[in-house]
């Protein structure tokens, strides 16, 4: 076209007319023109109707700053070489910008889009900028961005479709506000993707998709369903502060790093499913019930509010993810991010929990801190959950060994902190305690036993409520501002037969007790001789009855070397005395004074030793 017939052309544009520039190249220049002759002059805008800049391609800088399309805008394969403006555009019917191309930045501040708008398979190469923008309905599917993403503030009132779009920068959805359904589904985020105090009314669809950095939807709201199905996450997620007013599940989605839910908030029955390395639940509150299934996860619920029961629970195998149209037939959940560690669950903290409607089945708990946790009697311990153990291995400096038993971390910490001999073997064994552990008292510790004790045995777990009996009694037994009567009284207690839980220990003094009998008896107990009874009368006169007397001599000391007084005889009488003595029969022996009193003893000591024995394995074996 010439520079007449364009001038003639130009000449005959008015604002709100249709043009159609399918196929044209515009310079900025070119373009600043047909925009001048579109202008209206009450208003200083662009004013166009229909517009049709199918496959146009726009060298340099493309201002369309403040115009305003009253029809529909074609820009479908339109290709864009420099920045394309479009901030404050108005169109008013549909705009198409499908398979379009940005080379450069694409700005389109506060634009308004009150028909459909188009962006499926669009491609922008530069910052892709449409902030505070207003869509009625949007389809940016199959749509990709090399650049950063900014939708900040934006508001879809109808349908949006981020369907298998693909984001290689930040993309920032930060207080964007979705009136319909959102569907993210198989979209790929390389790089950090926030949607911060977003705002979702209806159904979030983000089944497949993969977050290769972090995500956040911190203090983000969802009225509706939240759809995570086989999502990947190689990075962090956060949903601090989120709002889950209608989500009944939420997962399976796997996560390389953490998954924070601190200060978020569920209102309705859910399910979540996942597997990650970490689960934060930090003040958490939970309106009604939840099923927490996890892997591989370390679990934190510290000062989590739970109005009604939780269940968290180690999932022993892949998450099976639903595929749709025929969930029927779901596939596993891949973890690829978490090859090679435990598929197990641990819990970090239940601390400021009132862990009454806590449930916890199959669930690591060697390193939970229980401290300032309430109601720790109620909490349901179901399953293969496990706690921290004493130390393996023998003292150095004395010849025994920590009696393998199920303990609290908390009493790690607590010998860690007050081992009294620095160095010492079993001092070094014990856990230490992470820096911004609160020191407790042995007096404490002994209450968090007492009520996870009490816990256990409402479940029938007696052989691990004996070892929390145990370490209550450790502690009590350590704890200053007992009695000294009480703490010389549990001492002994544990000497003897370990708090009547250590039947080795107490056959092992009963033996101990038999034998120091066995060798008093035959070294003094047992007299010289046997005393034979002497019957003594007076002899009288033929006629009389005749007065005799039948006594029986006091036993005589054994007198000379002792090594003469070990004799099989007298090693048999004396084990004969013991074995009665076990069994609280006298063993009518005759015996010295020595081993009168010895035998009163032993009547008393051995039958109690052997009780605590039975005693002990009573209490392994318990039902």
């Amino acid at each position: 076209m010439t520079d007449v017939d364009r001038d003639d052309y130009l000449a005959r544009v008015t604002p709100g007319t249709d043009i159609d520039h399918r196929g044209t190249t515009f310079t900025p220049e070119l373009l600043d023109q047909l925009l001048n002759a579109l202008r209206d002059p009450s208003t200083g805008q662009p004013q166009i109707n229909v517009a049709r800049f199918d496959r146009a391609s726009f060298s340099g800088t493309a201002r369309f700053d403040r115009a305003s399309f009253s029809g529909t805008a074609w820009f479908d394969k339109a290709s864009f070489s420099g920045t394309a403006r479009f901030d404050d555009v108005s169109f008013a019917n549909d705009a198409r910008f499908n398979w379009a191309s940005f080379a450069g930045d694409a700005w389109f501040h506060f634009a308004s889009f009150s028909g459909e708008a188009g962006f499926s398979k669009a491609s922008f190469s530069g910052e892709a900028s449409f902030g505070a923008a207003s869509f009625s309905g949007a389809s940016f599917m199959e749509a990709s961005f090399s650049g950063e993403a900014d939708f900040k503030g934006v508001s879809f009132s109808s349908t949006v479709r981020f369907s298998r779009a693909s984001f290689s920068q930040t993309v920032l959805f930060n207080f964007a506000s979705f009136a319909s359904t959102a569907s993210f589904s198989e979209a790929s985020f390389t790089s950090l993707a926030q949607f911060a105090r977003a705002s979702f009314s209806e159904v979030a669809w983000f089944d497949d998709v993969s977050f290769l950095g972090d995500v956040g939807f911190g203090d983000a709201s969802f009225s509706d369903s939240v759809r995570l199905a086989g999502a990947s996450i190689s990075g962090n997620a956060w949903f601090d502060g989120a709002r889950f007013e209608a989500a009944s599940h939420l997962g399976p989605l796997v996560c390389g790093m953490r998954v924070v839910f601190d200060r978020a908030v569920f209102q309705q029955p859910v399910t979540v499913e996942i597997a990650a390395r970490q689960v934060s639940c930090v003040r958490t509150r939970w309106a009604s019930t939840a099923t927490l299934h996890l892997r591989y996860a370390d679990l934190d619920l510290r000062d989590a509010v739970l109005e009604y029961p939780v269940l968290a629970a180690t999932r022993p195998t892949p998450f099976p993810v639903p595929t749709y149209p025929s969930p029927s037939s779901p596939r596993l959940l891949p973890e690829t991010e978490l090859s090679g560690l435990q598929a197990g669950v641990r819990m970090a903290s239940v601390g400021g929990v009132d862990t009454a409607h806590l449930a916890l089945h199959d669930i690591d708990l060697s390193r939970c801190r229980f401290a300032g946790a309430v109601h720790l009697d109620q909490l349901k311990v179901d399953g293969w959950c496990t706690f921290a153990i004493t130390p393996a291995g023998w003292s150095r400096r004395f010849p025994w060994r920590w009696s393998r038993r199920n303990t609290l971390v908390e009493e790690h910490h607590w010998r860690q902190r007050t081992a009294r001999l620095p160095g010492r073997t079993a001092a070094r064994a014990w856990t230490s305690p992470p820096p911004d552990t609160p020191e407790l008292q042995s007096a404490a510790v002994a209450a968090l036993y007492r009520q996870l004790r009490k816990s256990l045995e409402d479940g029938k777990n007696e052989p691990d409520a004996a070892d929390f009996y145990y370490g209550e009694c450790e502690m009590r037994r350590y704890d200053t501002s007992r009695p000294w009567g009480e703490r010389v009284l549990l001492s002994l207690y544990w000497a003897l037969s370990g708090y009547g839980l250590r039947a080795t220990r107490a056959l092992a003094w009963l033996g101990v007790a038999m034998a120091a009998t066995i060798a008093v008896m035959m070294l003094w107990g047992l007299p010289a001789n046997d005393p034979k009874p002497t019957t003594t009368g007076r002899q009288v006169t033929a006629g009389q009855n005749i007065a005799l007397t039948t006594d029986t001599p006091d036993p005589v000391n054994p007198t000379g070397p002792l090594i003469e007084r070990v004799t099989t005889e007298r090693w048999e009488k004396s084990l004969r005395v013991v074995i009665n003595s076990v069994v609280f029969r006298s063993s009518g022996q005759d015996l010295t004074t020595r081993g009168t009193y010895t035998e009163m003893f032993s009547r008393l000591a051995e039958p109690l030793l052997l009780g605590l024995a039975v005693l002990a394995i009573r209490s392994r074996v318990k039902r």
